[in-house]
């Protein structure tokens, strides 16, 4: 592929596409420095077309730049209509175009940090997101229901956020902190896994000397890398340091006690543990709760842990 031929392609991240509805615009892939017609205007990514895309991790498609207005017109209508409260769509299908949505505005911060406007986008996202999982009874289950099945780290980000805000919803803390500035960091905890060559989908107890090393430094690191930016909040930067920290003292970077943690950052670390073992080691939420309550009991608040328990049975997440 030529400089020239490069340009004439737009990218779009395949998070944003659903199968449901048709599409305005031919969509290609790039294969061996060629693009390739993949889906074809008129069409629609039913089937297994989004699903093979996936399972190859492959996050963008191309379209032409004749073809943008009519990409930016999908977007607008999919999401628009995902968070109509009077939509006839089901649940399900506009927690997929919601949950796409606000993963590819997390992947725009993870690979942009320093893009004031991603930034801003992903935080108005941010509080459609924290509205709709108040406002639909069964809003969390549909999202967690969206599979992640190519283990993508921002996936996992708006996971953890569907969980957290789930969390403070059982124990009151609506009003205690913003719950959009929760999401927004739960979206955006591991951001320096995205510059790293750790595979954060292992156990740190398995992998090597030096891995395990660069992984216990992702918190530093991430928070290092994004406090320059003025636009990003103090709370998102404090769950980005703070998410693996634990109230007994054995998390990391510094080892905090639950006295010296801010109640939005011990949801963060509750949800993040509970999603690792659902989205990286492929537990069911009924285990993943197990290891929490049996294994890790001591790493986070009792009451938390009640709480999530209460909020997955209440989902018919587990029984």
């Amino acid at each position: 592929m030529n400089e020239t031929q490069a340009k004439q392609f737009l990218p779009i991240r395949v998070s944003t596409l659903r199968g449901d509805l048709k599409i305005g615009f031919d969509t290609y892939v790039q294969v061996a420095g060629k693009f390739i017609l993949y889906c074809r205007r008129g069409d629609s990514f039913e089937g297994n077309r989004l699903t093979r895309l996936r399972d190859k991790k492959l996050k963008k498609l191309y379209i032409l730049p004749e073809h943008e207005a009519a990409y930016r017109s999908y977007l607008e209508g999919s999401i628009e209509g995902a968070y109509d409260p009077q939509s006839d769509r089901p649940l399900g299908i506009r927690a997929e175009v919601i949950q796409g949505n606000q993963q590819a505005k997390t992947e725009e911060v993870l690979d942009a940090p320093d893009n004031k406007e991603f930034y801003e986008d992903a935080r108005r996202g941010s509080k459609r997101f924290v509205e709709f999982l108040r406002r639909e009874t069964f809003g969390l289950k549909a999202i967690q229901d969206v599979q992640n099945v190519d283990m993508n780290l921002a996936h996992h980000g708006v996971s953890v956020a569907s969980l957290a805000i789930g969390i403070a919803a059982k124990l009151g803390f609506t009003d205690k902190f913003p719950l959009d500035i929760l999401a927004l960091g739960c979206f955006l905890h591991d951001i320096e896994h995205h510059y790293t060559p750790v595979d954060y989908t292992r156990n740190p107890k398995d992998m090597g000397k030096a891995e395990r090393e660069l992984y216990l430094q992702h918190p530093q690191k991430g928070v290092d890398r994004v406090k320059r930016f003025q636009h990003f909040d103090e709370g998102v930067m404090r769950i980005i340091l703070e998410h693996e920290e634990h109230i007994d003292g054995s998390g990391f970077p510094r080892g905090l006690t639950e006295i010296q943690m801010d109640p939005s950052v011990m949801i963060a670390s509750t949800a993040n543990s509970f999603d690792r073992y659902v989205s990286f080691q492929r537990l069911t939420p009924k285990d993943a709760l197990k290891e929490l309550l049996v294994n890790k009991i001591a790493q986070h608040p009792m009451n938390y842990l009640k709480a999530l328990q209460d909020e997955l049975k209440e989902q018919a997440l587990i029984r």
